[in-house]
């Protein structure tokens, strides 16, 4: 069993940056690899970015490449989620969510799940 919690959200303005934290607590952390979410009003939930067990890997929604960064530190049981250049279609809740497998695309995949926390985005 895997915890998961999100922090860093918050109200920000086009084009400023929020880094999102993902804090993992019970099972060996860097056994998991760990993928974010995004869920806006009205939408379907929607994969934003995912790093593999050791970091060495990563993947991103065409829609943030570029402007968000992943990241983890497995000694801190830490993931992040930096996000540049924000705008307001970035705006909704953000997940992390692991997975004792290879990183994936697909939010079915993932066993755990974080509570999440509201990014929004005014223009």
């Amino acid at each position: 069993q895997v915890q998961l919690v999100e922090s860093g959200g918050g109200l920000v303005q086009a084009g400023n940056s929020l880094r999102l934290s993902c804090a993992a607590s019970g099972r060996t952390f860097g056994n998991y690899s760990v993928g974010w979410f995004r869920r806006a009003p009205g939408k379907e939930r929607e994969f934003v970015a995912a790093i593999s067990w050791r970091g060495g890997m990563t993947s991103y929604a065409d829609s943030v490449k570029g402007r968000f960064t992943i990241s983890r530190d497995n000694a801190k049981s830490m993931a992040y989620l930096q996000m540049n250049s924000l705008k307001p279609e970035d705006t909704a809740v953000y997940y992390c969510a692991a997975r004792n497998l290879a990183r994936s695309t697909i939010p079915t995949y993932y066993d755990y799940w974080g509570q999440g926390t509201q990014v929004t985005v005014s223009s």
